[in-house]
């Protein structure tokens, strides 16, 4: 996948550069119709779906885990989360892996798009629309080039009841 080469560059800069050189970028993926974006801080990889196996009694959202060069990874499929329709895996659906708090979680994206930069003063808070589900994932607002990216929190997409599922799935 071209994007991991991208990232791991961006990754390695932002390593040498400390946390600053990583402010304001973001990793842009498709979930549906529209466009989000996470914080690169978080991300470590960008992985092609593969064999998710399923553990029981666990959230709807949770697929499973997948098996990463021997490092079992639970897996959220970020629609599902969001309470959208289901689609079928195709040669786009991809996992981001983040680490939040050390725990390393894969979130299933219909594509990834791209790593941009968003100026400080192009980030407006998150919208007062409702107390939805997904509106609560949300951290901000970005506008690049005349469009909207909804960039989410990470800690908040997996809170802690995902994590203490999470940690459950894991073992």
């Amino acid at each position: 996948m071209a994007y991991e080469e991208e990232l791991n560059s961006i990754l390695e800069e932002g390593i040498e550069g400390g946390d600053d050189s990583m402010k304001n970028r973001f990793l842009t993926f498709e979930v549906g119709d529209e466009f989000y974006g996470v914080e690169i801080l978080y991300v470590t990889e960008i992985v092609s779906m593969q064999k998710v196996t399923e553990v029981p009694d666990v959230p709807d959202y949770i697929k499973g885990v997948i098996n990463l060069r021997g490092q079992v990874i639970p897996v959220i499929d970020v629609r599902a989360r969001f309470k959208l329709e289901a689609k079928e895996y195709d040669d786009r659906t991809c996992a981001i892996v983040v680490n939040v708090e050390n725990a390393v979680i894969g979130l299933i994206v219909d594509s990834v798009d791209e790593v941009i930069n968003i100026a400080e003063e192009n980030i407006g808070p998150s919208p007062a629309i409702s107390e939805s589900q997904s509106c609560r994932f949300i951290k901000g607002m970005g506008r690049v080039d005349g469009n909207v990216i909804i960039l989410l929190s990470v800690a908040r997409l997996l809170n802690d009841d995902v994590l203490e599922d999470i940690a459950t799935t894991g073992k």
